[in-house]
């Protein structure tokens, strides 16, 4: 199976596990070996000050830690920057997606290059084992689509998994209208 590495896993309405459910996934790498993203659309009431102080000042809106997923939540954080004219990897900085990379939150936004302009931290992160993922991909619990640049940092995460199923037309538009519980219908 091909790559999802830089693109967005989005979960199926069919796909009940509460880890997952109506998530949007940004994937960071997907090899034979693993597959490892993070949720971009789960903001939760945690703010950044006490485990990122010096990068308060530069948080997305809203400007909270997201749950990027299920594995290792209280131990692993991982952030998402965009920064300006950042296409190479640099000290402290590797891109991902356009102006949109990781940064190693242990240095301050000063000692990063590029200069950059917003950060969303994220506590903790998805994966996968060897062929894990694929198994999933085979059995339909995901939506594999394009990232775009806006997705990766957007201010209305709530309606993000909707935003980008319509997006995509066809029948993964109509899987946006999904209902939540669709005995309820």
């Amino acid at each position: 199976m091909s790559s999802t590495a830089r693109r967005l896993l989005v979960a199926t309405p069919m796909l009940l596990d509460p880890h997952f459910f109506r998530t949007v996934v940004f994937m960071i790498e997907h090899t034979d070996e693993a597959a490892l993203g993070v949720v971009i659309n789960r903001p939760s009431d945690a703010t950044l000050e006490e485990a990122v102080p010096e990068w308060c000042a530069l948080a997305a809106e809203p400007r909270v830690a997201f749950v990027g997923g299920p594995v290792q939540p209280h131990e692993a954080v991982i952030a998402l920057v965009r920064g300006r004219s950042a296409t190479e990897p640099a000290d402290g900085w590797y891109p991902l997606l356009g102006s949109v990379g990781t940064v190693d939150l242990g240095r301050s936004p000063a000692e990063v290059r590029p200069d950059i302009e917003v950060v969303r931290v994220f506590a903790g992160y998805a994966a996968w084992g060897a062929r894990q993922l694929d198994t999933e991909l085979t059995q339909h619990g995901w939506y594999v689509v394009d990232a775009e640049v806006d997705d990766l940092l957007t201010s209305e995460p709530d309606s993000l998994w909707r935003r980008v199923l319509r997006r995509q037309g066809g029948d993964l538009a109509i899987a946006a209208n999904f209902p939540v519980d669709p005995t309820s219908n």
